[in-house]
């Protein structure tokens, strides 16, 4: 195993075919994909983009200098994944790819159905997938994403994993070759309005703190828990008010919630102004139930606001001692931390400033590339029988 992160050095002049594959995705792995597509299309390779046209009309993998192919890959299991393996496998030959590059275990199924079984099969791109995310669900359904995770690692070439316990994971399960690869989040444009204009918008009350949560409207997210700590703080003068951009399946379970409760929670939707959201916000929650290198949570620390979230995942490695940690599900902690980041202006000054200095530590998108590109480069030189370009984390 290597949980090497990425080569500091230069970037690999990787120029070759790519195929990227990604499913149904609103946040996170489209906008990595997209990220990634820009730096290679730039380095100038040849990038395809296969997946649902949702993600396509989202992203805009095109504008990025990529082909898109509708691939209809869902996030669940359907009777569609039979016509999905076959339009990949036909998109795959059409790119005359050098690599397949598959994101998230329903991506790396599809995908290894398409290879095969074996590691660098003739005539068969190498795989590599890039676990985004880990097998949460319980019952039959958690059952069936475990076979999904042994028969992804087993298949793929590499496995990337994005934080440290999503790469022990896989080794678990059969990854021959998994390496840690931190996903850096996409610089955010500057902010477009004043924060004052913001807060107008959002009819926060002069003195009031504004409390920012950005992400899918899913139950993974815990918000939830962050509704019902944020029900508590009606006894605060002035009421904090919480605002979560974001949309998904629990949106209507949430809306309930804050209904009965009256929490001082507001559902956003979809916004495309999270620079503007963050300029205006006082603290930066994230309340998940499990997370790898969460996007909103290196956004928040980026642009110096103060950061209170779940302890789980990769959360702890990536903030350190840079934000204040919770456990997850635990309403009482959660109230606390945010209740005394807000009675003490002094602390929470300190913890924005550590949120700056920390994400000034974190790899770079374009360190983000390098790495990738060296793994395609590698598996170039594996296929073509080089051998291995290294064999170890502590290789140069």
């Amino acid at each position: 195993m290597s949980a090497a992160g990425p080569d500091r050095g230069a970037a690999v002049g990787w120029a070759g075919r790519v195929v990227q594959v990604l499913a149904t995705s609103t946040g996170g792995v489209g906008s990595h994909v997209v990220d990634l597509t820009r730096g290679l299309v730039t380095a100038g390779a040849e990038v395809t983009v296969c997946g649902p046209a949702a993600t396509e009309a989202r992203f805009d993998f095109t504008g990025a200098g990529a082909r898109f192919v509708p691939v209809e890959i869902s996030t669940g299991t359907q009777p569609s994944d039979a016509r999905a393996v076959g339009a990949l496998r036909r998109a795959i030959t059409a790119a005359g790819a050098d690599v397949v590059h598959a994101h998230g275990l329903r991506a790396g199924l599809v995908a290894s159905f398409v290879r095969g079984g074996g590691r660098l099969r003739p005539a068969r791109p190498p795989l590599v997938v890039t676990l985004h995310n880990a097998v949460l669900g319980r019952g039959m359904r958690g059952g069936a994403s475990r076979v999904v995770e042994r028969i992804v690692a087993r298949t793929a070439d590499v496995l990337l994993g994005a934080s440290s316990d999503l790469v022990a994971r896989a080794v678990a399960v059969g990854a021959a070759d998994a390496r840690l690869a931190p996903v850096a989040a996409p610089q955010l444009a500057p902010p477009a309005r004043t924060s004052a204009a913001v807060r107008a918008e959002l009819r926060v009350p002069a003195g009031a703190p504004l409390v920012l949560s950005v992400g899918r409207l899913h139950p993974q997210k815990g918000y939830d828990v962050l509704v019902a700590a944020a029900a508590r703080w009606r006894d605060r003068v002035p009421v904090p008010r919480v605002v979560i951009a974001g949309n998904g399946p629990s949106y209507l379970d949430l809306t309930a919630r804050i209904s009965a409760t009256r929490a001082p929670v507001t559902l956003l939707g979809h916004r495309s102004d999270v620079a503007d959201l963050l300029l205006a916000a006082d603290l930066a929650v994230v309340s998940s139930v499990w997370e790898a290198r969460q996007l909103f949570a290196q956004e928040a620390l980026r642009a110096g606001v103060p950061l209170v979230a779940s302890a789980v995942g990769g959360i702890p490695e990536l903030v350190g001692d840079a934000a204040v940690l919770v456990p997850p599900g635990d309403v009482d902690a959660l109230d606390q931390a945010v209740r005394g980041l807000l009675d003490d202006p002094a602390r929470l000054a300190r913890y924005g400033r550590r949120g700056r200095a920390e994400a000034a530590g974190w790899p770079t998108s374009a360190q983000t590339l390098a790495q990738v590109q060296q793994v395609y480069a590698e598996l170039g030189r594996l296929a073509a029988g080089g051998g291995p370009a290294r064999t170890s984390a502590a290789d140069p």
